[in-house]
């Protein structure tokens, strides 16, 4: 059986036994027709808020917050339409910061190609930089205390627009609505405490699921607390293509696309897989491998106790250098002793949350990566190289048995897979009840 994974930006097509291989995918939804039109009309006829043009007046100042160089969001698709609506504003009185949360900073070759050409040389275009106090301001504290830094220039802006898009989150629920501002444009302590190993052990922090998340309930509470005046969100189909537009207040626009994210990508299954063949849904969700291990967790739900996880996943960027991800996988010899590092009283260090969701993953399964990153450096990241995924699948098989299971998600985490016995049926309903 021949199956492409996303994988980079061209895809990987594997070889994989014909017998005893589901292949699991998102609803696939086309494209809409005219993009531009759809997105017009959404920002004229918006979900629980005014028309922007409405809300906006010439004497405002305007800040828009957009995702980072690793995220899909066609914001250069949705920003000439948003702007038009903005006309009435003079280009000096606007800024576009580009949410890096705590990722490295975007290039200028990045920035340009995120927003566009045109709108770079038209626009003043900045990254966040959550380590820089000195850029950041003070916007109260959330309910479990956590204090608030958000970017300063987006707080004090009048009129703060957020753009973004929405898919299935691994400890988010959901991504889109408030994550533009935590951990979008949030300092790195305000990201850290919403991250904690607390609010990431809970086990309602996964995938679909926003009842009941203390990282999406805080999320919302925080952004909130910023007086966001306008969310432009979109949902994506496996080519990157705009499948729905939800623009307004962030409450009732993200809870829409939600709803429509959830139809599209949640898909139950009847019992858990031996082996399970994952992506990070290919460029530039797969840029290194911290990201990656968010199509390891899509896998983890589905996969046995003691099965195998093998994750095709570029990672053209390596294991990053930037935060702490590469130092805390090095200062222990094995990932159960990660775990226990992470989890004691007062740890608390950024990029913990990455390491204690792979510790997580690795207990439960092996854990096998395809990748350009050199296997010694794989190796000591705790995670085995494959050369050759078919291959490995065959010998895992052999192992397992005859009677070994094999799933694959093409579009990793753009799936949301569930087993369906009663601990599904549980997920199913705390996922669908909402926020």
């Amino acid at each position: 059986m021949r199956v492409k994974l996303a994988y980079g930006k061209e895809g990987l097509e594997v070889d994989l036994p014909d017998e005893g291989v589901s292949v699991i995918k998102p609803h696939y939804i086309p494209g809409l027709a005219d993009e531009q039109a759809a997105i017009r009309e959404s920002l004229r006829s918006p979900i629980g808020s005014p028309p922007l043009s409405e809300l906006v007046k010439p004497h405002h100042t305007v800040a828009i917050t957009f995702p980072d160089v690793t995220r899909p969001c066609p914001t250069n698709r949705m920003l000439p339409a948003i702007l038009e609506e903005l006309s009435a504003v003079p280009r000096e009185q606007v800024v576009l910061v580009s949410g890096t949360g705590m990722h490295r900073p975007n290039t200028e070759e990045e920035l340009r190609r995120i927003v566009g050409d045109s709108v770079y040389e038209s626009y003043r275009v900045i990254n966040h930089n959550a380590f820089d106090k000195g850029t950041l301001a003070y916007a109260g504290k959330t309910k479990r205390g956590a204090e608030l830094w958000f970017n300063a220039e987006f707080l004090k802006a009048d009129i703060k627009i957020m753009v973004g898009f929405i898919e299935p989150h691994m400890f988010a629920g959901f991504s889109g609505g408030a994550k533009a501002i935590l951990p979008g444009i949030a300092s790195e302590e305000t990201v850290l405490r919403n991250h904690d190993a607390e609010m990431i052990g809970d086990p309602r922090s996964i995938f679909g699921v926003t009842k009941g998340n203390p990282i999406f309930t805080e999320m919302r509470e925080a952004a909130l607390m910023a007086n966001p005046t306008f969310l432009c969100n979109v949902t994506l189909n496996r080519d990157k293509q705009i499948t729905g537009t939800y623009f307004g207040s962030l409450l009732a626009a993200h809870d829409a696309g939600i709803d429509f994210a959830r139809r599209t990508a949640m898909r139950p299954v009847p019992k858990p897989f031996d082996i399970v063949v994952t992506t990070n849904s290919g460029y530039p969700l797969d840029l290194n491998l911290y990201q990656a291990i968010k199509g390891a967790s899509a896998a983890n739900l589905i996969v046995k106790q003691g099965g195998a996880i093998i994750s095709a996943a570029e990672c053209r960027d390596g294991i990053p250098e930037h935060g702490n991800y590469r130092k805390i996988l090095h200062t222990r010899s094995n990932m159960e002793e990660l775990m226990k590092m992470i989890c004691e009283p007062g740890f608390l260090l950024f990029d913990q949350w990455e390491v204690q969701i792979q510790a997580a993953i690795q207990r439960r399964a092996e854990f096998y990566l395809y990748s350009t990153i050199p296997d010694r450096e794989v190796e000591m990241a705790h995670v085995q190289p494959v050369h050759d995924i078919g291959a490995k699948v065959r010998e895992l098989k052999a192992r397992f048995g005859p009677q070994a299971t094999i799933a694959v998600l093409p579009q990793g985490p753009f799936t949301i897979p569930y087993v369906e016995d009663d601990a599904g049926k549980a997920f199913e309903t705390m996922a669908t009840k909402g926020a």
